[in-house]
């Protein structure tokens, strides 16, 4: 059977200079045949799960549903916003509360960003699948949302979701959303769920926080840093110069406050990092607007001055590079995006002082469009209405950039490195405790692309690393917690293009993965994980005029974690659409010698 994929205006508009296609990797969905099977396919994203042993939580203690919604023709509409009240017959405090998003598809459609936010304060940024060829697809999203706890017990609130979509007679496909939460009382499970982090899969390795986060109970404060006019809750990020802000008084209580982020890429950046500068574009006179290099940071400003930046994953939506990639098992990130989190802690001597300040949130070298909006969780002495906090040694981020470009016509090399340097102290005063938080952190980045063979031969490599540093010190001196963390993200693209009369074959080859270690030592005890999530795709299309005639793709992916005292993988193999393998195992590597291996699950499925 011929499939038949439908290639994005973007693109096409590259494949109608020439034979030569210059650089851009592309969103595209895919024209459907005509429904044979009755059963929907589902779409999975590999990530930890809830418990280390591998089996499922418990029954939770109660569940509600406060959403159920189709997403048909939604765009330029606000979001879609309820009543949220927690339920009455499990009163807080809640060991561990889970977010369920459910949701199916049919039709033909591209994949659309979403997001969840609860009485402002976002939850949960996520994309959607494409449909399957022939039979719709069916997906699930599962995130720990305990750090919302003060959101979630409060009555009388409101939970808002956007997917802005387009529904025609071309593009059918309408999106089933239901939402359910989940409260659970059970003390191992919280317990679990908090070792392993506040987010499954990918967040893990972006907790920016310091101090003895992993036992800190949930903020007694999340307040929301948002847009507020008609485009939605986040701030549209159109240019490097456009900034989202939000003026807002933290309580004169606070002791400590940390800032989470989300952010997503769309439109001319969708594909940042494959981005050339916009001097090849203008000197071979092509049409595309996806320019402006090929470095992207997020950053935070207060009050005009920045104080923590980060270099986004390259999260890979499913209509992305080559969407046949992304059948069953999508992209790392997709269905979860990840938010990035800085500590502010250092910071509250310049915040209490009874004032209302700028938060202040944009991408660097930003072309349309971002999405973003952040939160502040701040936690509070409760015995007292006023906290005593100075500024230590703070140094404004020290960041270093160098661009090399070599090309002629459509042949070239072009290459970024980045680094960026930051430390920052402050201290806090509040009941018997005097403690000093300090910060050292560093980023560098790489990133290459070449075009070789008149521009249809393509490689991106990137590779991101970040070193961070927290101590809390005592009046005395004395260490009270400290923690290290590491994590790098490689991502190697590499496309080619063979064109034969009015046909183009593109064959396509990409990789990229979340590397993470991390220690700790808090009052509690030593800390140590590692986590290493990887996947590697290939394949061809046939491309025709506006259309995919036929493809093949396969996508590897390993995730392993391995912490104190527990260890967890899982492989996956996926071709031609289906889920061939899939292996996991909750035993440490060195007890394989012991003859203690044990596979929980394991499937073969042809």
């Amino acid at each position: 059977m011929t499939r038949v994929l439908f290639i994005s205006s973007i693109f096409l508009s590259l494949l109608s200079l020439s034979s030569s296609q210059p650089h851009h990797f592309l969103s595209h969905h895919r024209r459907r045949s005509p429904p044979s099977s009755p059963l929907p396919k589902e779409s999975v994203e590999v990530s930890l799960p809830l418990r280390t042993s591998g089996l499922p939580p418990p029954p939770s203690e109660c569940t509600l549903s406060p959403l159920r919604h189709s997403f048909g023709n939604t765009i330029g509409q606000p979001p879609v916003t309820v009543r949220y009240s927690p339920p009455l017959n499990c009163p807080p405090p809640w060991s561990y509360v889970v977010l369920h998003l459910g949701g199916s598809i049919d039709g033909e459609q591209y994949d659309r960003i979403a997001a969840i936010w609860l009485s402002g304060a976002e939850i949960l940024r996520t994309s959607t699948p494409e449909p399957a060829e022939e039979s719709g697809t069916f997906w699930n999203v599962r995130k720990d949302v305990t750090r919302y706890s003060s959101l979630l017990q409060q009555p009388n609130g409101t939970l808002s979701m956007m997917l802005e979509n387009l529904v025609n007679d071309e593009f059918t496909g309408v999106y089933h959303v239901n939402l359910t939460i989940l409260f659970y009382k059970d003390e191992e499970l919280g317990i679990v769920g908090k070792n392993w982090g506040r987010k499954l899969g990918l967040g893990l390795g972006f907790k920016n926080a310091g101090g003895d986060d992993e036992k800190q109970k949930p903020a007694d404060l999340v307040i929301p840093v948002i847009d507020e006019g008609k485009n939605g809750l986040w701030f549209r990020i159109e240019n490097e110069s456009h900034v989202g802000s939000k003026r807002i008084q933290i309580p004169m209580n606070a002791k400590r406050i940390m800032l989470e982020m989300y952010v997503s890429f769309h439109g001319d950046d969708e594909f940042w990092y494959s981005n050339p500068p916009n001097s090849y574009i203008e000197a071979n006179n092509l049409t595309t607007t996806r320019g402006n290099g090929a470095f992207r940071e997020v950053f935070v400003k207060i009050d005009g001055n920045i104080v923590a930046s980060e270099v986004p994953f390259p999260v890979v939506f499913t209509g992305g590079i080559n969407p046949l990639f992304w059948e069953p098992v999508v992209a790392i990130g997709a269905f979860d995006l990840p938010s990035y989190e800085f500590d502010l802690t250092p910071f509250l001597g310049f915040l209490l002082d009874g004032e209302s300040h700028s938060f202040e949130l944009g991408v660097a070298n930003a072309i349309q469009f971002w999405l973003v909006d952040a939160n502040l969780h701040v936690w509070l002495d409760k015995n007292s209405s006023k906290v005593e906090a100075g500024v230590g040694s703070f140094k404004l981020p020290e960041f270093q950039e160098s661009w090399e470009y070599n090309f002629l016509l459509l042949d070239g090399s072009f290459k970024v490195e980045a680094e960026r340097k930051s430390q920052s102290s402050g201290w806090v005063s509040y009941g018997c405790l005097n403690l000093t938080t300090s910060i050292v952190k560093r980023m560098k980045l790489k990133n290459s692309i070449t075009f070789k063979k008149n521009g249809t031969y393509k490689i991106v490599k990137q590779h991101t690393t970040v070193k961070m540093e927290v101590k809390v010190a005592s009046s005395t001196g004395s260490l009270v917690s400290w923690r290290t963390l590491k994590r790098k993200y490689p991502l190697t693209l590499i496309t080619s293009t063979l064109a034969v009369g009015d046909v183009n074959l593109m064959t396509t080859n990409f990789s990229h993965a979340l590397c993470l270690k991390e220690k700790s030592s808090t009052p509690q005890g030593k800390f140590f994980r590692s986590i290493h999530n990887s996947q590697e795709s290939g394949g061809s299309m046939l491309v025709k005029g506006h259309s995919v005639i036929s493809g093949v793709a396969e996508t590897q992916q390993t995730l392993s974690y391995r912490g104190d005292p527990s260890c967890f993988s899982r492989n996956v193999y996926a071709s031609g659409g289906k889920l061939v393998t899939d292996d996991s195992t909750s035993v440490c590597p060195s007890l394989f010698h012991e003859g203690r291996f044990q596979t929980f699950g394991r499937k073969e499925i042809i």
